[in-house]
């Protein structure tokens, strides 16, 4: 299931600017950042992209510009077409882009939460606030330089901070890759563990 050739040429007709991008499932496009409300609009109204699927974020890393690429995927339900949409995001110091959040209700938590984990702006979403993270949480976890281990940061609630002892690892996965020694147990049916299990020993929770 994928788009025809004539959506993207489409696109690329209305938007001259747009560039095939390489994609190893569904046909994708770049687009600039000023054009993508206009080019995701353009392909709701005139090429029934009626479901906006996802909105996410790519962090390149540091030092590389432009830094962060919004990504859009979109679904045709009458003709069960793909298509991925990306705009860079020009500034890399405060990376925003325009709230598609007026195209598609859903787009309201998506923003909110590729705000939440890169620190993205959507220009004009009505609510733009943190979604997963406590407000004033001055880290984004999905960033490059943010680290698998986590950063100890202090939490908002006292009771939780009670139960803790007021410090929280704020981290993907709870302390980053997880790992199992092979032959040791049966990959199939046992539980993955972390490398840091700090969080765990701090709790005085057991480390399996």
């Amino acid at each position: 299931m994928s788009a025809t050739p004539n959506v993207t040429a489409a696109l690329q007709e209305k938007f001259p600017q747009a560039a095939a991008r390489a994609s190893l499932d569904h046909p994708a496009v770049n687009v600039p950042a000023a054009d993508a409300h206009a080019a995701l609009k353009f392909l709701r109204d005139e090429q029934g992209f009626d479901f906006l699927v996802d909105v996410t974020a790519i962090d390149w890393a540091e030092g590389v510009s432009p830094r962060f690429t919004v990504v859009y995927h979109l679904l045709s339900t009458t003709r069960h077409d793909y298509i991925r949409v990306a705009a860079d995001c020009p500034n890399d110091a405060t990376p925003a882009i325009a709230t598609v959040s007026d195209l598609w209700a859903g787009a309201n938590w998506h923003e909110r939460e590729t705000y939440d984990m890169f620190g993205i702006k959507f220009d004009g979403h009505p609510d733009l606030r943190r979604i997963l993270m406590w407000d004033g949480y001055p880290f984004f976890p999905l960033r490059k330089e943010f680290p698998l281990a986590g950063i100890d940061s202090p939490l908002p609630d006292a009771e939780i901070g009670a139960e803790t002892g007021a410090r929280l690892i704020a981290a993907p996965m709870a302390g980053g890759p997880f790992v199992a020694s092979s032959g040791e147990i049966n990959l199939t049916e046992a539980e993955p563990r972390a490398k840091d299990e700090s969080w765990n020993e701090r709790r005085g929770k057991p480390e399996a």
